[in-house]
């Protein structure tokens, strides 16, 4: 007795009975999604398919994970969002043109096939969290629109058995939990002094800075970081071999013009051109002895002296030593020790509300347990880039008491008004949420 083969609509249903045992019988969310997206594409002959939960796209035909900054993933999740605020998307349904913005349409035609079927899959109340985006070539009939029905369906039940969606209940207040939280906000609204946290040093009051008077190369530094000098003391010294020798050949050049000088203004008795000339050698005579004047000047300054008393504030002179600067570029700060200020670099998302001479803590990295107190001064107008490559306002302040050693960092508390607790301890996530939401 020979087989009969079955009916294609007998093949039909028992492909549709083993995608549906497939997904009841999956282990793991991910396997699901795989079943989901790619067993019933013999059934149905799309070309592509996405499961979309909660607005994210899990799973995509032919993907073992989908990239979630895909072109093609970014149009499903977009569009997906779109269905899912028309009404009569609540059901399984071929998805219109209309329903979609311009984009998503544009995206449509360049990225998936004309002909698209959406499946919502809901939870037992018939809440939507989710859908099944089919699309292919060929026009959806209407029994394949029921099958698809049946199958989100059985999709729904196991992904919620699976992954169950969150539930927000109402919580059943009661006195003794009522009760603290009431004390709870009541204490959100007690009165604090606003204080924000920021990086600082201690810098020197009204230094003199020493700035590089010529191009050139440093030769030696005379004086180490954060040592002592008087008026007079050497400082810096430049290499001076280029200039000795600019200024040698300007004075060898000052002489031979001179020499030429002299000997045309003996001649200008007797000859006519030679007195000509006289007034031309002149200028002549005169624009050399200003070059050697100028190299003279340059000379005299490959040594830096002191101007004042104080402590040279520098990093390290090592890495000096040897390297080209240009004129004006600041090599070191001549400070009084006893005369200091604090800088402070105020983040911007920190700038609070100061008043003048709002009261400073600084907290020292090299002695965390003794703080500094201080009185705010100046505060920038605009602000500034800090060499960290962030944007800063400066504060400056002045020492109530004993000043710390001028080159100190640390952390600086500047206090500012009174403001409620809520503030005090929200005012960052509320500036954050403020951002993204616009409220």
């Amino acid at each position: 007795m020979s087989n009969t083969p079955p009916l294609p609509g007998e093949r039909i249903f028992a492909q549709f009975l083993d995608i549906e045992r497939q997904a009841r019988s999956a282990e793991t969310p991910e396997a699901l999604a795989y079943c989901i997206v790619n067993d019933s594409q013999p059934l149905f002959g799309f070309r592509h398919a996405a499961l979309v939960i909660n607005g994210t796209v899990r799973a995509v035909t032919g993907v073992t994970q989908p990239a979630p900054h895909a072109p093609f993933v970014a149009f499903i999740e977009r569009a997906s969002a779109q269905l899912q605020r028309h009404s009569q998307y609540a059901q399984c349904a071929v998805v219109q043109a209309a329903s979609l913005d311009q984009q998503s349409r544009n995206d449509w035609l360049a990225l998936s096939a004309p002909e698209v079927l959406w499946a919502p899959l809901k939870d037992r109340k018939g809440r939507v969290f989710g859908g099944i985006w089919y699309a292919r070539e060929q026009p959806w009939q209407k029994a394949e629109t029921l099958l698809v029905e049946q199958l989100a369906h059985a999709f729904s039940h196991a992904w919620l058995a699976l992954e169950p969606q969150p539930v927000w209940r109402r919580p059943r207040w009661r006195w003794k939990l009522a009760l603290p939280c009431i004390l709870l906000v009541g204490c959100l609204f007690i009165p604090v002094h606003q204080s924000v946290l920021a990086p600082a040093e201690v810098i020197p009051l009204n230094g003199r800075v020493v700035a590089a008077p010529l191009d050139g190369v440093i030769q030696a530094f005379a004086v180490q970081p954060n040592q002592s000098v008087h008026k007079g003391d050497l400082l810096v010294r430049f290499d001076d071999t280029t200039l000795k020798a600019q200024a040698d050949v300007a004075e060898r050049a000052l002489n031979v013009a001179e020499a030429e000088y002299r000997a045309s203004a003996q001649r200008a008795f007797q000859d006519t051109d030679s007195k000509a000339r006289l007034d031309f050698l002149a200028a002549q005579v005169e624009q050399k002895r200003a070059e050697r004047d100028y190299a003279n000047a340059l000379l005299s300054r490959t040594e830096i002296h002191a101007e004042r008393d104080g402590i040279a504030v520098f990093a390290d002179a090592e890495r000096w030593v040897g390297k080209p600067v240009r004129t004006g570029e600041r090599l070191l700060d001549l400070a009084d020790p006893a005369s200091v200020s604090l800088r402070i670099e105020l983040d911007v998302g920190d700038a609070i509300r100061l008043q003048p001479d709002a009261p400073i803590t600084l907290f020292l990295d090299s002695d965390p347990l003794t703080p500094h107190g201080a009185l705010l001064e100046r505060v920038a107008y605009e602000s500034e880039q800090t060499p960290a490559g962030n944007l800063a306002y400066r504060l400056d302040a002045r020492f109530t008491g004993e000043p710390p050693r001028i080159g100190l960092r640390g952390t600086a508390k500047v206090s500012g008004q009174y403001v409620p607790l809520a503030v005090y301890l929200f005012r960052r996530p509320l500036a954050v949420l403020r951002q993204s939401v616009g409220l």
